[in-house]
């Protein structure tokens, strides 16, 4: 669990980003969330853009990916900001 600190941290460095994935109407499937688990071992931190037609709830998509053990960092509007350390290639040294 990250603590308020860590979470304004990470917040301010995700402020540049650019999200890397989309999630439309097929919602959060297994092969979209192996995706986003390289891409996290990659870079730590990335944006996740939930697309209008998307049947599933921003919400229960972030409840999801927090069950697969990924940090919520953020969700403000259609964006998810998620955190996971990385086990190889550690980037970000949290407050």
């Amino acid at each position: 669990m990250l603590t308020g600190k860590q979470k304004r941290f990470l917040r301010s460095e995700a402020h540049h980003l650019q999200p890397l994935f989309q999630i439309g109407k097929n919602g959060l499937t297994q092969s979209v969330i192996a995706q986003i688990e390289e891409a996290l071992e990659a870079k730590e931190l990335i944006k996740v853009n939930i697309l209008q037609n998307c049947s599933e709830n921003k919400n229960e998509i972030a409840d999801k990916l927090e069950s697969e053990g990924i940090h919520i960092v953020q969700v403000i509007g259609n964006i998810i900001v998620l955190y996971k350390e990385s086990e190889e290639k550690k980037r970000l040294e949290l407050p």
